[in-house]
């Protein structure tokens, strides 16, 4: 079982759970608010959730979501309390509640190539057979940027896009000098090649500079990273996009000299990444 993890008085975090897909879950604790960061894959990981903070005196008054795909949105009506969502989210919600979940239409989506085979078998493994899914509409909605005061600490939660999902959001706790990055950088799956584009990412990758973190927080992640563990990410992101414009996708050439300059072997996870780049530039 996933165990609730505190960082400070003011920070905690519920790891994900590849095997089902649930992403990390996140509270902020305010003075007078605490705010949770996503609502999870679906009501048992929503409650799982409520249940761990509990046992630290904490109760969640608002949520806030990264984005709108299903294992960050399933457990809104078990949460149960006011949320917060871009007007893209917000859009992306009311198309998820006119969907049935059950598995002859999952089946038909995966077919048709709009829903993605490995989302449909965690669905499947997360919900089992008793598929009740109730996504109820966020409440507060905005456009670019908004900012709460939740007593004692804030959040800034601003709408940055992103090749994975063009909705994506994070959230940045100064006083914790802490970013939630939500899926923000990971690939685009909703295509028939996983893939980064150069410009996407660069903008991206130019927004996130912006903020002051120590610790970064990205939703499929096992741990947060440190402030050296994402610039090491960040430069692999980057060289990878650089030499891909440079060499025009050819995977060869890339890896050879991105090896070189990493002045080690690259990793499956490294290939991986480079892969995506040329996917995207083709």
């Amino acid at each position: 079982m996933q165990t609730l993890q505190k960082l400070s008085n003011r920070l905690f975090y519920l790891p994900p759970y590849q095997k089902t897909d649930r992403p990390i879950l996140a509270a902020i604790v305010g003075d007078d608010q605490t705010l949770l960061i996503d609502a999870g894959n679906s009501s048992n990981h929503a409650k799982l959730f409520k249940e761990q903070l509990a046992y630290h005196h904490v109760m969640g008054d608002i949520l806030a979501l990264t984005h709108w795909h299903w294992d960050h949105v399933f457990g809104l009506s078990e949460m149960d309390m006011p949320s917060i969502a871009n007007f893209m989210t917000y859009d992306k919600v009311n198309e998820l509640q006119k969907l049935s979940w059950e598995d002859t239409e999952l089946d038909e989506r995966v077919e048709a190539g709009i829903e993605i085979p490995f989302c449909a078998d965690a669905i499947k493994l997360e919900l089992e057979k008793k598929r009740e899914i109730i996504i109820t509409n966020p409440t507060i909605i905005f456009e670019k940027q908004i900012k709460l005061n939740l007593g004692g600490v804030t959040c800034i939660i601003e709408h940055v896009g992103g090749d994975h999902s063009s909705d994506s959001n994070l959230l940045y706790i100064p006083e914790e000098k802490a970013l939630f990055l939500g899926d923000c950088l990971y690939a685009n799956m909703y295509a028939e090649k996983w893939h980064y584009t150069i410009e996407k990412m660069s903008k991206l990758l130019e927004k996130i500079e912006g903020y002051d973190a120590e610790i970064y927080f990205l939703s499929h992640h096992p741990a947060p990273l440190t402030k050296v563990e994402f610039a090491s990410f960040v430069s692999l992101l980057e060289t990878s996009a650089k030499l891909t414009k440079k060499y025009k996708g050819d995977l060869e050439k890339i890896t050879t000299e991105m090896s070189s300059y990493f002045q080690r072997e690259l990793t499956e996870d490294d290939l991986e990444i480079i892969r995506y780049f040329v996917n995207g530039y083709q």
